[in-house]
């Protein structure tokens, strides 16, 4: 749910306090734990760290992320992948490609040198 106008977006004070008066090229990552944060037009050129519950993972603010939250660009969980038989099958078929490919690549090499 969106925050009131009359409020306005909500930036962490502590965070805008870092990125005053400082040039983006001469900053280095700035650290922070807040994810609900905002990002502002003077945030934009910055690289934050942003705290993902176990590490800081470092976010590079461009113009089109401004009005977004710092905790979208920092995800939480980590996808592996979907498994079962049919996703077993579907890489094993992958392999035999590449290692055939990687075969026929061998053999042209080897019949141009000769």
């Amino acid at each position: 749910m969106s925050r009131s106008v009359k409020k306005g977006p909500y930036v962490d004070p502590r965070v805008i306090k870092k990125v005053e008066g400082k040039k983006p090229q001469e900053t280095g990552v700035i650290k922070t734990w807040s994810r609900a944060c905002v990002i502002a037009p003077e945030m934009v050129g910055f690289t934050f760290g942003v705290h993902n519950g176990r590490d800081h993972i470092e976010v590079f603010v461009t113009e089109d992320m401004v009005g977004h939250r710092l905790g979208e660009f920092s995800l939480t969980r980590k996808f592996i992948k979907h498994g079962g038989k049919m996703q077993k099958d579907l890489e094993a078929k992958k392999k035999e490609d590449e290692i055939s490919a990687a075969k026929s690549a061998k053999a042209t090499a080897d019949t141009k040198k000769k």
